[in-house]
């Protein structure tokens, strides 16, 4: 039997271990759900996202209240988003910093006395119904037409991706700008409805492509021995495996979703009067960008704001689905870690033996059995007759 001893551990293997030790500690006695939700909290950027936006919700539906479909619901603000009033000094904003003080109109006033801080209010409410809307709508469609696809295959997948392939094929901007123009006057609702009906080509690729890798797993195979139906299985097994890929995409979709509403709404396709959109109010005031220009910068700052929030918490719900992005721990933690764990043990070879026995061990002899080709690798000690006689037993 060959027996193989090593004393001397590896750098590498310990630091492995000790990753291995880290990230076991972290996860111990936690539940799948309870990883993802300890990693998206981990994560900087998606938390300050989560903050800005949550603010920037909070203030657009409470600054100015909510009027939608006849359901009205006053806001603490003074003025309303139609409210005409005289201009004061000129409409320039009285926000100010130093020192912090909002005034009447902190955003300013347009041409002809609207208070600009309600009016993007109302707009942010828009575009924020519009993004919502739109990503759900296309997220369930993606959704369902990626699993058939992906869980029939053949004829099905063949027909429904090139169904895809023809959406694809036509430009978002000039669908949004046809139907937008017929629908935009009937409310941000309806809008976004016709935005996600045509931007789940995308979302139904991904699902497809998820569904032919888990359709072939063994708790498929195990469901569809056990009687399970198609649609339970799609719908209660393969889906819930992959939502990672669902979550990202979406929260992909909406950011989207805004920035094509705003580029309808400033070309005119999008959100009609009398009502108005973050991008309405931009292509509203453009002629005065030289004279006013902070009527431009409000709406633009909540666009940007708006779609890179949502982008950030994207990131940080991919970090949290995908287990191989894992934070590297410190030098600190791996030393730590390794010292906790202890040294690497010995790694023994017990395979048996096809030849003469050996015994290999690091810086010693290795004696093969073979007296006429034995070979002893040490050098010569101070002393030593070079012609001492073989002795296989050194």
């Amino acid at each position: 039997m060959n027996t193989t001893v090593t004393q001397e551990p590896d750098v590498n293997d310990a630091a492995a271990v000790a990753e291995i030790s880290i990230e076991q500690k972290e996860t111990e006695g936690l539940s799948q759900g309870q990883i993802v939700r300890r990693r998206f909290f981990r994560h900087r950027g998606a938390m300050v996202a989560m903050v800005v936006l949550i603010f920037i919700v909070v203030l657009a539906f409470t600054s100015v209240g909510v009027d939608l479909w006849g359901f009205k619901i006053p806001g603490w603000w003074t003025y309303s988003w139609t409210q005409i009033t005289p201009k004061l000094n000129n409409g320039v904003p009285t926000l100010s910093l130093f020192p912090l003080q909002f005034g009447e109109h902190p955003f300013g006033q347009d041409e002809v006395g609207r208070d600009i801080f309600a009016v993007v209010m109302r707009g942010a409410q828009q575009s924020l119904m519009v993004m919502v809307i739109a990503g759900v709508v296309a997220t369930v469609i993606g959704v369902v037409i990626g699993a058939v696809a992906g869980y029939y295959g053949k004829v099905t997948d063949s027909v429904l991706m090139r169904f895809t392939d023809i959406v694809i094929t036509i430009p978002l901007i000039v669908i949004g700008a046809v139907l937008g123009k017929t629908f935009g006057s009937l409310g941000a609702a309806v809008l976004g409805v016709v935005i996600g009906v045509f931007a789940w080509t995308t979302m139904a690729r991904l699902v497809r492509g998820e569904f032919l890798s888990l359709r072939e797993r063994e708790f498929v195979d195990a469901a569809r021995v056990s009687g399970a139906r198609d649609r339970r299985i799609i719908f209660r097994h393969i889906l819930p495996n992959a939502v990672g890929v669902i979550v990202v995409n979406a929260t992909l979709l909406m950011a989207g979703a805004i920035l094509l509403e705003s580029a309808l709404s400033y070309l005119g396709f999008g959100v009609q009067p009398p009502d108005t959109s973050l991008g309405k109010i931009v292509s509203d005031n453009q002629a005065a960008f030289s004279t006013r220009p902070w009527l431009f910068w409000w709406p633009g700052i909540f666009i940007i704001a708006i779609a890179l929030c949502v982008n950030f918490i994207g990131d940080g719900l991919r970090d949290a689905f995908d287990p191989r992005q894992k934070k590297m721990p410190s030098e600190r933690a791996m030393r730590r870690a390794g010292r906790a764990s202890g040294p690497v043990a010995p790694i023994l070879d017990t395979t048996e033996p096809t030849g003469p026995q050996s015994v290999t061990v690091p810086m010693e002899a290795v004696y093969t059995g073979d007296v006429v080709n034995y070979h002893d690798p040490r050098p010569e000690k101070p002393g030593d007759a070079q012609d001492e006689p073989l002795n296989p037993e050194r």
